[in-house]
């Protein structure tokens, strides 16, 4: 058994990202921590170690059992990290899935269903009431 392991094997083995390429990307884009300090793909973890790792909108953190690269099941996790996120993150992560913008930022794609009623509501009154002082003003 090895004493150490790769963070991004890790990361990935762990379940904690679904690929290991995803995990080294996150560790190239700074959102995988060790004592406050971004970290590379290749950067080796041991036992007792606690990573952080930022999935929007909070921060969790694992403290390192086992430093595995092999990918085990998920009845076996227990046994590779402890789940040691702070009470705090979860409360901020259920408030904003409270205010149901998790997914995507206030106005960027689509609107929503609820968006578009909203918007129609604003609009077509004032339009109905814009008509009829326009048609007046005309017949001056």
């Amino acid at each position: 058994m090895n004493d150490i392991a790769r963070i991004d094997k890790w990361l990935w083995a762990a379940r904690i990202y679904k690929t290991r390429s995803i995990a080294a990307d996150a560790c190239k884009n700074g959102r995988v921590t060790i004592k406050g300090i971004n970290v590379k793909p290749s950067h080796t973890i041991k036992a007792g170690e606690v990573v952080s790792v930022k999935k929007s909108p909070i921060t969790y953190s694992f403290k390192v059992l086992k430093p595995i690269e092999q990918r085990v099941g998920a009845k076996l996790i227990p046994e590779v990290y402890e789940n040691v996120t702070d009470a705090k993150q979860y409360e901020l992560l259920e408030m904003s899935r409270i205010s149901g913008f998790i997914d995507r930022a206030r106005g960027t794609g689509r609107p929503t269903k609820k968006d578009r009623r909203q918007m129609d509501a604003f609009v077509d009154p004032a339009l109905f009431g814009f008509e009829e002082e326009d048609e007046e003003e005309e017949n001056f």
